[in-house]
């Protein structure tokens, strides 16, 4: 056998034994995701630690590890979560006079913008609250999950009512009055009526107690079940009047007084929904009629 055949024979050789190897490797690399993929999926179906996530938890390889890590930082946010809902649960509890006692939560929306109504939610939430672990202060969670409870709201409350205060009557009144006297109206509203209410930041005049709460919606469960409905009624109107009214941005701020509504209005001046009462509005409108 002449030298360049053995040459030839060599690399040949060299080449096979490559190409096993790469095989190998890339074989036991899918195995190797496979394995991970199983751990991923026994980890996410656990809801307690369990005794083999120990040996994971050391394991040589950083993407297991990670995925330990994974799993306690989902967990420790969901016994947070849950403290967080019993702890709102108690709160809303230490107002009844007796077991049944209905205990109502009320809120609004709006009383901050210079265009669209106040819209205030009376609600009163039912024994078992288990599908609201999670239930925040609106303006704390993202607009899909404040429409996922506001959806679970008006299916298992007790009672629930929405009342909206328009601009005329926010002008008419001021925003102070004109909010009192909106959830008065959906406290009044709900059937059957509660034993005691629980106002965020408001003390009503009721045939009920009245407990005014700061910053009620972080502590009561009531409370924050009121301001999801007040907050996603009140946007549901807000992008009906971006439709009628598109050069003010409605569907971005809602009303707001942000650069984008305030550029809006001294390019075209204030509609009908704005408050009247309101700066800038006030003074444009009093400059129009000199």
């Amino acid at each position: 056998m002449t030298g360049n055949k053995r040459a030839v024979l060599k690399q040949l050789g060299t080449a096979f034994s490559n190409a096993v190897q790469a095989q190998q490797t890339k074989q036991k690399r899918v195995e190797t995701m496979q394995k991970i993929k199983d751990i991923k999926e026994k980890l996410a179906a656990l809801e307690e630690w369990d005794a083999w996530m120990d040996e994971l938890a050391k394991d040589e390889r950083s993407s297991v590890r990670a995925l330990v890590k994974t799993w306690q930082r989902k967990k420790e946010a969901k016994v947070k979560l849950i403290h967080n809902h019993q702890a709102k649960l108690d709160f809303d509890e230490s107002f009844k006079t007796h077991p049944e006692a209905l205990v109502a939560g009320i809120d609004e929306a709006g009383r901050g913008p210079l265009a669209g109504p106040v819209v205030t939610a009376a609600v009163i939430l039912p024994e078992d609250c288990t599908a609201l672990v999670g239930l925040d202060d609106s303006k704390k969670i993202s607009k899909a999950k404040r429409d996922h409870f506001a959806e679970i709201i008006r299916e298992t409350a007790v009672s629930y009512a929405v009342h909206i205060q328009s601009p005329e009557a926010i002008d008419r009144l001021n925003i102070f009055q004109a909010t009192k006297e909106s959830m008065t109206a959906a406290a009044q509203s709900l059937g059957p009526q509660p034993h005691i209410i629980l106002a965020d930041a408001m003390k009503l005049e009721t045939a009920q107690p009245c407990e005014s709460i700061i910053k009620g919606d972080a502590k009561s469960l009531a409370i924050a079940a009121a301001s999801i409905l007040a907050k996603t009624g009140r946007d549901a109107i807000m992008d009906r009047y971006a439709e009628e009214y598109p050069e003010y941005g409605f569907e971005h701020h809602a009303g707001y007084g942000t650069k984008e509504h305030l550029a809006a209005l001294a390019r075209y001046g204030a509609t009908p929904i704005h408050r009247k009462t309101f700066e800038p509005i006030k003074s444009m409108e009093a400059s129009n009629k000199l």
